[in-house]
């Protein structure tokens, strides 16, 4: 048995060089405040004890276990130590060390007080980590239960529906509920009125009931209704928890004997304009707005075997990169807000890229590279879904190949140099023409979050145009043809790149952000939508109409008010 989860120990803080007021999003069971972690193979235990003191920001209190952005980057930590460190787990019971509250959701003061940005990066934090709860039931074998030991009110509950089954104490006195309506002037901001409808099927007449009652729903009346799927008194509480847990830990195929995969802290030099790791790094433009992002590709070509795989570990190209590159999107997304155009580039050798994407695919049942595969799935997804510019540069000694490609697929526009530079060199070093490849990455195991690959978006509606890009796997592809696949954008001469780029950045950068965040959201995810796509597109529309609407956020707001003993004052005026 192993447990963390140390009282007093720093909240993830300032990385070293940081500004202070910097948010971290590295942190470790070691240094967790609210949540404690207790491995008991086959069943790990997630336990959320909030610090009512240890919130990021000034001025509110945690109360009643209700969490702000700290209490969610643990959480967000713990799953994936989960996945990565202990294979053994096969189900995790979230539930709560407080008597009779299991969370209270968001902290509605710190909310209150949040700049409207803060607001809404806050909530598509929260949305990510429930997805990846989802995503560890579905692809990791993880099979996760909500034991709710006492009440889950808003962004609690929502958490509860993340899982897989919800258990709720039968004491007469304990509910779930959505109260954001009614309380707030707001709606549920982590997905809950979405997963109430289409994942836990509850009729639309009745949820429609539940989400404008604060005080909620318990009992049989809930289970009725889907809302959750079991009681169980108070007297055998514990035991029925643990035999739920261990039901659904006889259906998950991990490993029980594997070793885990040690996720150490990354090594990360931030400053105030550069931000480096050893595969990626980041030069910060804030006069222009602008973060240039460049992405190395492998140093060397991939281990011959499994074992080598297993022996490095953390080390390896794609989990090491992939690490990186998340906790630079959530850096640049939660500390620079203003940067509002993000550059891509590579930089290496195209085929070692699709020589590391044939060893993931050729061991797609090995749970480790199972991990790492969905890891970098849930990566770009990050990256689909924030709010930036994204304009991809191909250029001579870049590495736009298989798993790296799908950087270019996820901007939202390309260039690729046609040719060479003058001289043929630029920079560090020489190179020759800047090639493009798809490769088995880009056909299947990295899906968007509508569910189509990147390259299905590309050319939806298109069935030839995907046949034929599809059909060149393998094959690097100079600009030209790259061009006349509709692989990339635009692909200017050496005359005419540095005008083309620099009046496409310069343009971006004229924009109203608002609108530009209605454009990227709504061109990236073409095609069907899924309950992920529902959630985020709900969200923008939501949190930025709603938050900043007088009847939320005003000074006679529902958000200002809450607490106060003084009720709201709404405009009646329906928009």
């Amino acid at each position: 048995m192993t447990a963390s989860g140390a009282q007093g120990a720093p909240v993830p803080g300032t990385p070293a060089g940081g500004a202070p007021g910097r948010v971290s999003f590295e942190t470790d069971p070691g240094r967790y405040r609210h949540w404690r972690m207790t491995v008991e193979p086959p069943v790990a235990w997630l336990v959320l004890d909030v610090q009512e003191d240890g919130g990021l920001g000034e001025g509110y209190e945690l109360k009643l276990n209700s969490y702000d952005l700290g209490v969610d980057i643990e959480l967000r930590d713990a799953v994936q130590r989960l996945r990565f460190e202990h294979p053994e787990v096969r189900a995790v019971v979230l539930t709560s060390g407080k008597d009779r509250v299991f969370c209270a959701g968001a902290n509605i003061p710190m909310l209150a007080a949040a700049t409207h940005p803060a607001k809404v990066n806050f909530c598509k934090f929260t949305n990510e980590t429930r997805n990846d709860i989802e995503d560890a039931a579905r692809h990791s074998g993880q099979a996760y239960l909500a034991a709710l030991n006492g009440t889950a009110s808003g962004g609690g509950y929502e958490l509860a529906l993340a899982c897989e089954h919800i258990m709720l104490v039968d004491d007469r006195s304990s509910v779930v509920s959505l109260p954001e309506l009614p309380l707030l002037a707001v709606l549920p901001g982590t997905g809950g009125l979405t997963r109430v409808t289409d994942k836990r099927h509850v009729r639309r007449d009745l949820a429609d009931w539940f989400a404008t009652r604060a005080e909620g729903v318990g009992g049989q009346r809930a289970v009725a209704w889907r809302l959750v799927d079991e009681l169980a008194p108070r007297s055998r509480w514990a035991q029925a928890v643990a035999d739920r847990a261990a039901a659904l830990a006889a259906r998950s195929a991990r490993p029980a004997g594997a070793a885990g995969c040690a996720l150490p802290r990354l090594a990360k030099d931030r400053s105030g304009d550069a931000i480096g790791y050893r595969h990626v790094r980041a030069r910060l433009d804030h006069g222009a707005g602008v973060a240039e992002i460049t992405v190395r590709g492998p140093d060397a070509g991939p281990p011959a075997d499994l074992a080598a795989v297993h022996a490095q570990g953390a080390g390896l190209w794609p989990l090491a990169m992939t690490r990186e590159l998340d906790d630079l999107i959530l850096d640049l997304r939660t500390n620079e807000p203003e940067l509002g155009t993000w550059v891509l580039r590579t930089d290496g050798d195209p085929r070692r890229v699709l020589a590391w994407d044939r060893l993931l695919a050729g061991h797609c049942g090995d749970w480790l590279v199972n991990e790492i595969v969905h890891y970098l799935k849930r990566t770009l997804k990050r990256l689909d879904v924030t709010s930036r510019s994204l304009i991809a540069l191909i250029e001579p000694g870049s590495c736009f190949a298989g798993s790296l490609l799908e950087l270019a697929l996820a901007a939202d526009r390309s260039y690729m140099l046609a040719g060479t530079w003058p001289g043929e060199s630029r920079g560090e070093r020489a190179a020759g023409p800047a090639v493009v490849a798809v490769g088995e990455m880009n056909l299947g195991p990295l899906p968007a979050g509508n569910g189509l690959t990147r390259l299905a978006c590309r050319f939806h509606g298109d069935p030839d145009g995907l046949a034929a890009a599809e059909k060149q796997a393998g094959e690097l592809l100079a600009a030209p043809d790259a061009e006349r696949l509709g692989l990339v954008t635009f692909a200017p001469d050496d005359i005419d790149w540095d005008d083309e780029v620099r009046i496409a950045i310069e343009e971006r950068s004229s924009f109203s952000p608002d609108a530009l965040t209605g454009l990227e959201a709504n061109l990236r995810l073409p095609g069907p939508e899924t309950m992920e796509t529902k959630i985020f597109g709900r969200l923008s529309a939501w949190q930025n109409w709603i938050f900043t609407r007088p009847n939320a956020s005003g000074p006679h707001g529902a958000l200002r008010r809450y607490g106060t003993g003084q009720r709201a004052r709404f405009d009646r005026a329906r928009a």
